[in-house]
């Protein structure tokens, strides 16, 4: 099913979507781990997954191969990431074209992160530059690749582009060239989602923004992530981290804890659902998810 309907029927329904995201594991035991993920968060009924490249497309095969694998072996529906880096437009028609013939209906469409080594995105000669020129070549040809495309959204402005007013502005061309729904980088102050989604729709921006929560499990992996996305961690909840650094059982503690709390807030706020960044691992997004649904904060 297409995730835009998928947004469509849970919002008639007054529910929320909720959603996780896994990167392709380098090894098979690995891979194994994470389909056991899976199966362990299939009873909270998810309505979707989505797979992830790694930098530079460097898992662009092993991401499609998983991509497949999710469709064909579980009931759960499946979205592609699709980048740009590296990739002619030949190359990306020949991955769009494997992933439609999957069965797959969803992609989220990104330029990407530049590969390890290199400090700035460079285009391949005859690629893409911006994410918003993928959408529209995807868009482009219903016909070939009946996709619902999504896009990203950086509540605290892409790490590359700090000036919000032309990121939005770049968001809005996105969203023109024919994303249907967007997921946001992870942020750890819901402030930050409520001014963008206010700024977004006074920009023009409709669709669905939903809100991306990572879990943290591990103060130095998330301080490395927040360093690399530019996501800001709050004074209060970096005190709170930094006397449980040492603690992995505590600070997994505390993670559960605040992501819920953040999740809770943003679906009262009206928030259309929650997308987790899972790192593959279930036990914290089962334990959020769980408390979620017994509570039902949108229905307060």
């Amino acid at each position: 099913m297409r995730i835009s309907d998928l947004l469509r029927f849970a919002r008639e329904r007054g529910d929320p979507v909720f959603s996780f995201e896994f990167f392709p594991p380098k090894t098979d035991d690995g891979v194994r781990a994470l389909f056991e993920t899976v199966e362990a968060l299939r009873p909270l009924a998810p309505s979707f997954v989505s797979v992830t490249y790694g930098a530079g497309g460097s898992t662009r095969q092993r991401t499609l191969e998983l991509v497949k694998r999710l469709k064909r072996d579980t009931e759960i529906e499946t979205m592609a990431h699709v980048t740009c880096v590296g990739a002619s437009r030949d190359e990306i028609a020949a991955v769009l074209d494997e992933v439609a013939e999957a069965g797959v209906q969803n992609v989220l469409a990104l330029r990407g992160d530049p590969p390890r080594g290199e400090a700035t995105f460079r285009p391949h000669p005859d690629g893409f530059r911006y994410a918003s020129e993928l959408v529209a070549f995807i868009r482009s040809r219903p016909d070939r690749w009946p996709f619902c495309v999504g896009g990203a959204a950086y509540p605290e402005g892409h790490v590359e582009t700090r000036d919000l007013a032309l990121d939005l502005r770049h968001l809005k061309l996105k969203v023109d060239a024919g994303a249907q729904f967007l997921v946001t980088q992870l942020f750890f102050e819901n402030a930050h989602y409520v001014r963008f989604v206010e700024r977004a729709r006074a920009a023009g921006i409709a669709v669905p923004i939903l809100p991306g929560i990572m879990p943290f499990t591990n103060v130095d992996q998330v301080e490395r992530f927040t360093a690399m996305c530019g996501a800001a961690i709050p004074p209060k909840l970096h005190a709170a981290m930094e006397v449980r650094r040492a603690d992995g059982d505590a600070a997994r503690d505390l993670g559960v804890a605040y992501a819920t709390l953040q999740c809770a807030d943003l679906l009262r706020r009206g928030a259309p659902g929650v997308h987790f960044y899972t790192l593959n691992r279930s036990t914290s997004t089962r334990a959020i998810l769980a408390a979620l649904r017994a509570s039902e904060p949108w229905r307060g």
